[in-house]
């Protein structure tokens, strides 16, 4: 049989993310596991990212020796000069639904009308709620997949529970109190960790009703998939196996699972750049030349925005910690005019001997290497287990969704990092620095350490994450074949 007729008889899988980096990495690391199991996958992408993946890497030249793969494109409904990150990124949850909900119909329906290669399910990311919808139109079987921590989405499921009880909106200002009505997590979850959508004042806020409905939604779709390993995070897949669906695929770290499907070792692995934004190399050098465990690599992901106030107040900390430091200043992270402008010459001087700051990193190349002692994050779920595998220790410093829940997680139930969430001041950033570094650095690192051989097993063959991904892809090839 040759190669174009071996393609066309394999299933087709449709995979649509939220067009945000947080999101398409893992969905495209998927894709490529899907394609290396010789299906066929569509990618279906926002003009505004596609564009930019094109830009800042090998994406395309990367796919193209999976001839079933392939990208499509749809506008996302916001001029290009729209920043798409802080706090008006959850204007791209809107707009995508009004511009795509239309399209998508239309992709399905041509999709499934496909002769040579028609689509066998459709793999939507979670937040979609109207996925669901239009799958069920068209007669195309959905799978959720959930780019965020499963503890953070077993919450988002328990959220109609918290209103019901009156537990949202917060009936007052003690954060730090119990909440209750979250199983699994009574003894130690405050109303400070629930994810930062729960601060709304109305239930009926148009965004915490969106993440409410769509994780209640999820419940319609045929199975769920999961980044995470059993593991980790084993106690709440099965809470959520029990009560949302019972065919759950947790395939996770996806991108520990990628290279060594690949059949990558420690040595020869490089990042597989999904980045929306230019990576600059130089940091490696710069840490080659750094002692071992020496460094605190610092940043706040895809789309979190700090004000000139936070800026100089962790800025300040790092450099009295006396420890040197790799930062990710992402371009227009930084909200105001002018945030650089007037830096006290300490913090400069400071930052000339010690720090090196970069507008975008290869991250897992700069996690795994030897200089790397600690991470300061904002405890996104990627950046969390790209950590955790790499086996360097966190201070949390969360940013909104489910990062709050993350940083609890990661301080208080797996001990593998601090949490600094709702504070920046210069003193406790130096100071939960240098716990992180000295005074905590041998529990942290025994736990940690921990997790990352667990990472691995579980991707090895045999290994939970590896099964549940082999049962994956068989059970797509059974839906191509009904």
């Amino acid at each position: 049989m040759d190669s174009q007729t071996s393609s066309s008889a394999s299933p087709h899988v449709l995979i649509f993310p939220v067009p945000m980096l947080g999101h398409i990495n893992p969905m495209l690391k998927l894709a490529q596991l899907l394609c290396l199991a010789k299906l066929n996958v569509t990618f279906l992408n926002t003009a505004y990212n596609h564009r930019r993946l094109l830009q800042y890497t090998d994406v395309e030249a990367r796919l193209a020796r999976f001839p079933g793969f392939r990208f499509e494109i749809i506008p996302d409904g916001l001029p290009d000069d729209h920043p798409r990150s802080g706090e008006r990124a959850n204007e791209v949850y809107r707009s995508l639904e009004l511009t795509a909900t239309p399209i998508l119909k239309e992709i399905l329906i041509r999709l499934r009308d496909d002769l040579n290669s028609p689509v066998t399910c459709f793999i939507a990311d979670g937040m979609f709620g109207y996925a669901y919808d239009v799958g069920e139109e068209v007669g195309i079987p959905v799978i959720a997949f959930r780019t965020i921590s499963s503890c953070c989405f077993w919450i988002y499921f328990n959220m109609p529970n918290l209103i019901d009880a009156e537990q949202i909106p917060f009936q007052d200002d003690d954060l730090d109190e119990l909440v209750n009505n979250i199983p699994g997590m009574e003894a130690f979850l405050r109303y400070r960790d629930l994810p930062s959508f729960c601060r709304v004042k109305d239930v009926n806020d148009s965004h915490f009703r969106r993440v409410t409905n769509a994780t209640r939604r999820t419940q319609r779709a045929n199975s769920l998939i999961l980044n995470t390993f059993e593991e980790l995070e084993g106690p709440i897949v099965n809470l959520i196996r029990a009560h949302c669906s019972s065919n759950i695929y947790s395939i996770g770290p996806l991108h520990t699972q990628l290279n060594y499907r690949l059949g990558r070792t420690e040595s020869d692995k490089i990042t597989l750049n999904n980045s929306l934004w230019e990576v600059d190399r130089s940091c490696i050098k710069w840490l080659d030349d750094k002692p071992k465990k020496s460094v605190v690599y610092v940043s706040f992901g895809s789309i979190t925005t700090i004000s000139k106030e936070q800026l100089m107040e962790i800025w300040a900390g790092l450099v009295q910690s006396n420890k040197f430091f790799l930062w990710v200043m992402r371009p227009n992270s930084i909200t105001g005019d002018n945030p650089t402008q007037a830096v006290d010459p300490e913090i400069l001087e400071g930052t000339e001997k010690r720090g090196y700051m970069v507008g975008w990193t290869p991250q897992e190349e700069v996690l795994a290497h030897q200089a790397i002692g600690g991470f300061l994050t904002h405890s996104g779920w990627n950046s969390t287990l790209e950590s955790i595998e790499a086996g360097v220790p966190m201070v949390c410093w969360p940013y909104f969704a489910d990062q709050q829940v993350n940083s609890r997680y990661v301080s208080h139930v797996w001990k593998i990092g601090l949490d600094m969430k709702d504070k920046c001041h210069r003193d406790i950033v130096e100071n939960m620095v240098n716990d992180m570094m000295e005074n905590m650095k041998d529990g942290l690192l025994s736990s940690v350490t921990e997790f990352s051989q667990a990472v691995k097993r579980s991707v090895a063959e045999g290994g939970t994450s590896s099964c549940n991904l082999d049962r994956l892809i068989d059970d797509i090839r059974a839906m191509a074949r009904k």
